[in-house]
């Protein structure tokens, strides 16, 4: 559990894994905290490994994975949102043989409309990139077998999209991924996301999905949305005044550019993940 300043939860949270789980190694990830979070955890029966400054949730989570022994990996959120009841359930997807299984946030969870929206919103577009149904690609409550999270932990970011990273990183390596509806609680204390700060971070997100995953699937809408255009202005200057003007050309040349960086970039983005399943990944 990656945690920073949740020290009125955190207690109540690591008392309930041991209930549940009382032969788990549990690792809170004490990420820069003011507050009494690492002794509280401790308290509690928990291994607190100690971030020296906040190194952000997604470098809190490659922290605990670092240290962690287990050849099962489970993460979740130490503000009070995941039961850890429902732990049990994505164990038993694992144990199906899928290498990942993630808590699916249903629609009687806590959560502001505009979150829900733009959660929706990746959901479809990572559905959309990946042929698969993906029904919630940001939750944090996931259990992945160690190994092969350890293959991608280079790629995930310190911020708050590694949720993101690695389930495409997941799908792109042909790993199976299976889901569990779960309902998320109201969240204990104040939420560390900044609506403006973080609001641009997760636009980004849309693009690291096609730059994990398929770039190419996302380039070329924009490469044809361009070369149509293109074409249909051409239609109408040749029409109106027989002539081919600037705006033509600079739109046709754009949709062979954004095709051009595709393609390459799918090709970068394949060798990306040939090397990472060769080297294993130690990281």
């Amino acid at each position: 559990m990656p945690a920073k300043n949740e020290a009125d939860a955190i207690g109540g949270i690591v008392a309930g894994l041991r209930q549940h789980l009382p032969d788990a190694e549990i690792i809170v990830v004490d990420d820069g905290s003011t507050d009494d979070t690492g002794s509280t955890a401790e308290r509690a029966g928990a291994r607190v490994v100690q971030n020296p400054y906040s190194f952000g949730n997604g470098g809190a989570i490659k922290t605990g994975a670092r240290a962690a022994s287990g050849e099962i990996l489970v993460f979740m959120d130490a503000d009070g949102q995941h039961d850890p009841a429902k732990i049990s359930r994505l164990l038993e997807k694992i144990d199906g043989g899928y290498d990942m299984a993630v808590g699916a946030r249903t629609d009687g969870s806590q959560a502001g409309h505009g979150r829900k929206w733009a959660n929706r919103f990746y959901n479809w577009l990572a559905s959309y990139m990946t042929g698969q149904k993906i029904p919630d690609l940001t939750s944090g409550l996931r259990a992945v077998r160690a190994g092969k999270f350890r293959e991608f932990t280079y790629l995930l970011p310190n911020g708050f999209s590694y949720p993101t990273t690695i389930t495409m990183a997941f799908f792109r390596a042909a790993y199976p991924v299976s889901y569990v509806p779960i309902i998320a609680a109201e969240r204990t204390g104040q939420s560390h996301i900044r609506p403006l700060r973080d609001g641009i971070r997760f636009l980004l997100i849309i693009f690291k999905i096609g730059s994990l995953y398929s770039p190419l699937k996302l380039f070329f809408p924009f490469a044809v949305a361009h070369g149509i255009l293109g074409l249909g202005y051409y239609a109408y200057t040749y029409g109106t005044s027989g002539r081919l003007s600037l705006a033509t050309i600079f739109l046709l040349s754009a949709a062979v550019t954004i095709f051009l960086i595709g393609l390459v970039s799918e090709q970068i983005t394949g060798l990306m993940y040939k090397d990472a399943g060769e080297r294993g990944y130690p990281r």
